[in-house]
């Protein structure tokens, strides 16, 4: 299976008018989607973007053709949204695949969004392998499942399934360390999504799922 991320980029001023013709055609995408053998693809916004997350079988790998006939962003998109970052260009910073559970009954969705800082890529991808070389061959049963950072010319978009059964209220030493690492982070990003604003008081939107499977 291919992990296969893309972005896309809502016209100025179109932001209603997008989200409802992509709801609209979505029940025919589905279908075109499925025939193809792709599973577990969303679209999510925020802002002005587009975050569209895939999943595909090594032997159905998509083009561009394909979305283009099977989402319609040519015939009825193209006036309200145009590509900010296509398929096979985003970079994997992060990943944490754990145990993927099929029934997504069983998951939460955490989808983010955030912009680096000037020249600050590197320095986030740095981090992020050293999470990775920290883990280790281990295998997690979670709570986070299935995780994946992608970077799209600057933007961070983090796709995780957080699973149900490891749900409990953060403790004291798992609220120390996450402001610990987010306050870190800061240095190097700023959120587009409200997933600190708990720790620093801003107010930014929350992700909003616009369809999926």
């Amino acid at each position: 299976m291919v992990r296969l991320p893309y972005v896309l980029k809502i016209k100025e001023g179109k932001k209603e008018q997008a989200l409802e013709a992509v709801r609209g055609m979505w029940n025919e995408a589905e279908g075109v989607l499925r025939a193809q053998g792709v599973g577990n693809f969303s679209i999510w916004n925020i802002g002005d973007f587009l975050f569209c997350y895939g999943e595909y079988p090594d032997e159905v790998l998509p083009t561009r053709a394909q979305h283009a006939a099977c989402l319609c962003w040519d015939e009825g998109l193209s006036s309200l949204i145009e590509g900010f970052a296509g398929q096979g260009t985003l970079p994997l910073m992060y990943h944490d695949i754990g145990v993927v559970r099929e029934d997504k009954s069983l998951i939460r969705h955490r989808v983010f969004a955030t912009r680096l800082k000037d020249g600050c890529a590197d320095e986030y991808k740095r981090r992020h392998d050293a999470l990775v070389a920290a883990r280790g061959d281990k295998i997690s049963e979670g709570p986070e499942s299935n995780f994946t950072i992608w970077n799209a010319r600057g933007y961070i978009f983090g796709y995780c399934e957080l699973v149900r059964s490891f749900d409990h209220e953060m403790t004291e030493e798992e609220k120390a360390s996450t402001i610990a690492w987010e306050t870190r982070q800061l240095e190097i990003m700023d959120w587009l999504t409200d997933d600190v604003d708990w720790m620093t008081g801003q107010k930014h939107d929350k992700m909003l799922r616009v369809c999926g499977m």
